[in-house]
C-alpha cells in the first residue's frame, strides 16, 4: 500500500509501509495531548469547543463516532467526514453523499489540517483528528485516546453513560491490548502483508484471536462481561468491515463472520445498540478500500455483495448475568 505522508511540511503522495520481510508496519500517531475535565492539561472538556475529522470507512476513526454518539456529545462536539476514497492527496473533504466539508478550517484535504497544526509536521496523515477549535491545533490523532477522552473526561457536557466503569478497567484495558495487534490491526497485517509468509503469519494470528473470542462470547454477552464497554466498541468497528471486505480485499477468508455463531449475533447485538446504527456506512467501508488500495485490487472493482441482515434478531440477551 502506497500512502502519502507529510515530511518536513510537504506532501509527498507515496511512501511504502512495510518492513524487508513484507510486513505491514504502522507507525505510531503523533499528536498525544489530552481534553481533561478540569482542564488542567490545557485542554478543558468544553461544548462546541472541538471538532472531529472522521472517515466513515476507517475502523479507527469509526470508534470516535460511536462514543461521540453514544455519550450525546453530537451537538457539543462538530465533526467533518471526509471522502470515502483516497487519492494521492490522500483524504479529501468532498461533496461526495454521507461526507461533511471541513467547515472549521475550510481545507480541501486532511494533510492541510495538519500543517496548521504544525507547518513542518513529518508523519503520516490519519483520521481521526480531534481539533481544538479554540487554539487552532490538534489535541489528539489516536483513537484509543480519543474515545477515552470523549467517555471519561466529558462530565456535565455528556450523558452519564459510562463505557469505562471502575470495576472494568483492568480488564476492558487487557482486551483492548489483547485484540488490538491479533484484531484490529491483524486484517491489515494479512491484507498488506507482501509476502506469503508475512501475510500467513497476520492471518493465523487472526483466526486464532476470533476463535478465542467466538467461545468467550459463548459464556457472556460482551467481552469484558454483562456490560458494553469500550472494549466492545475496539472490537465492533473491526467485525463491521470483516464479510464486506476484509474476507475478500485482505484475503482473510478462512472463515466469515456469518460462520461464528456468537460473533455473529455479537456483532448484530452492538450494531443494533442505539444510536450505534447511525453511525455506520457499509457504502463507504467498501467504496474506500476497494477503490483506494489499487496494489491489492488494481480493477478498483466495487463487488456488489455480501447481503448481511444486521436488523435480525441477535439473541445475545439470553447471556446477560
Amino acid at each position: 500500500m502506497g500512502l502519502g505522508v507529510l515530511i518536513d511540511g510537504k506532501w509527498v503522495p507515496e511512501r511504502e509501509q512495510e518492513d524487508n520481510q513484507g510486513k505491514f508496519v504502522r507507525p505510531s500517531t503523533t499528536f498525544r495531548n489530552w481534553i481533561t475535565a478540569d482542564g488542567s492539561s490545557g485542554f478543558p472538556a468544553e461544548a462546541d469547543r472541538y471538532h472531529l475529522y472522521v472517515s466513515l470507512a476507517c475502523p479507527w476513526a469509526h470508534r470516535t463516532l460511536i462514543m461521540r454518539q453514544l455519550k450525546g456529545l453530537t451537538d457539543a462536539i462538530s465533526v467533518s467526514v471526509v471522502d470515502p476514497v483516497i487519492d494521492q492527496n490522500s483524504w479529501e473533504f468532498s461533496n461526495a453523499p454521507g461526507s461533511i466539508p471541513d467547515f472549521v478550517n475550510h481545507t480541501e484535504y486532511l494533510w492541510q489540517v495538519y500543517l496548521k497544526a504544525d507547518p513542518e509536521y513529518s508523519g503520516r496523515v490519519t483520521v481521526p483528528v480531534l481539533w481544538d477549535k479554540q487554539t487552532g491545533t490538534i489535541v489528539n490523532n489516536e483513537s484509543r485516546e480519543i474515545i477515552r477522552m470523549l467517555d471519561t473526561e466529558f462530565t456535565g457536557v455528556a450523558n452519564e453513560v459510562d463505557l469505562y466503569p471502575a470495576e472494568l478497567q483492568e480488564a476492558i484495558e487487557q482486551t483492548i491490548d489483547a485484540i488490538y495487534q491479533p484484531v484490529n490491526n491483524g486484517v491489515y497485517r494479512a491484507g498488506f502483508a507482501t509476502t506469503q509468509s508475512a501475510y500467513e503469519e497476520g492471518v493465523t494470528d487472526l483466526f486464532a484471536a476470533l476463535d478465542h473470542w467466538e467461545t468467550v462470547l459463548g459464556q457472556q454477552r460482551y467481552l469484558c462481561g454483562d456490560r458494553l464497554t469500550e472494549a466492545d466498541i475496539c472490537m465492533f468497528t473491526t467485525l463491521l468491515r470483516f464479510d464486506s471486505v476484509y474476507y475478500v480485499h485482505f484475503k482473510c477468508n478462512l472463515r466469515r463472520i456469518v460462520d461464528y455463531p456468537n460473533l455473529w449475533g455479537y456483532l448484530r447485538d452492538i450494531y443494533q445498540h442505539p444510536g450505534v446504527k447511525e453511525t455506520c456506512s457499509l457504502e463507504h467501508i467498501k467504496l474506500h478500500y476497494y477503490k483506494s488500495h489499487p496494489k491489492v485490487n488494481p480493477t478498483r472493482i466495487v463487488p456488489k455483495g455480501p447481503i448481511l441482515d444486521l436488523d435480525e434478531p441477535h439473541g445475545r440477551d439470553r447471556l446477560f448475568a
